[in-house]
């Protein structure tokens, strides 16, 4: 098998461990090549991978993958929430501790972090983690704690205490829910004192949310709009929106 294959097959690979499953056309538009290439690259990595109407999944799910509830999103607005996130990529520098948080959003931007470039990523969920980890030259602290199986995340007080002891430079925020006039909200109550010590610590706080996220309201409220320095999403938005919200909507 050839380097460039080898190569795809890898890309592909870690795609799926963010997204779970990806459409065939989806998967040649990310590699650059034809929806055949793809075809082929997958039927020589049979014991990787599942080929099945039109959609590639991994053949043997990562631990913590499959087995919790966060599986029934994954597969959700995948284009969209790539495209939040690539746009929230921009934001990162050299030499940057960043906090990642929870969500099936989030792995897409740690999908897209740099390697070898001096960075500390701060996070609490099992999803995001396996991803950094694999990153080469990233140093990766995983905040400990209570396990929780609705969002593969680790939270409890002294996952908040952990927190207020680290100088994060810019933090990536994920929400359920952001109503214009409410505010930003997510699912779970577990994940709110963690956010909120997040936004009052961190110096630079970043929304990162696919468009339909807007106009929703999650039962748990933990931010208000003007406590983002800016909002990254796809391209998708209302341009209405823009108007309306406190802070910067980056979607392009």
């Amino acid at each position: 098998m050839s380097t460039k294959s080898l190569d795809r097959i890898e890309t592909l690979a870690r795609s799926l461990e963010v997204s779970n499953v990806i459409r065939l056309k989806d998967a040649a538009d990310l590699l650059g090549v034809s929806e055949m290439t793809v075809r082929r690259d997958v039927a020589a990595c049979e014991n990787t991978f599942t080929y099945l109407g039109g959609y590639i999944t991994l053949k043997s799910p990562m631990a913590g993958g499959l087995g919790y509830i966060l599986d029934r999103e994954r597969s959700e607005h995948t284009d969209l929430k790539r495209m939040a996130c690539q746009i929230a990529a921009r934001h990162i520098k050299p030499g940057d501790t960043l906090f990642l948080d929870c969500g099936t959003t989030i792995p897409y931007l740690a999908n897209a972090l740099p390697e070898n470039k001096d960075i500390t990523a701060v996070c609490y969920s099992i999803n995001v983690a396996e991803i950094l980890c694999k990153k080469r030259g990233l140093r990766v602290i995983m905040l400990g704690g209570m396990y929780h199986a609705s969002s593969a995340s680790f939270a409890d007080s002294n996952s908040v205490n952990a927190i207020l002891d680290l100088n994060i430079n810019t933090a990536f925020m994920s929400a359920g829910g952001v109503n214009t006039t409410r505010g930003v909200s997510c699912s779970n109550p577990h994940e709110v004192d963690i956010k909120k010590a997040v936004l009052r610590t961190a110096a630079n706080k970043i929304l990162v949310v696919d468009s339909t996220k807007f106009n929703v309201i999650k039962p748990m409220l933990f931010a208000k709009l003007d406590q983002f320095d800016m909002i990254c999403s796809d391209d998708q938005c209302d341009t209405a929106l823009a108007s309306q919200i406190a802070c910067p909507l980056i979607s392009a």
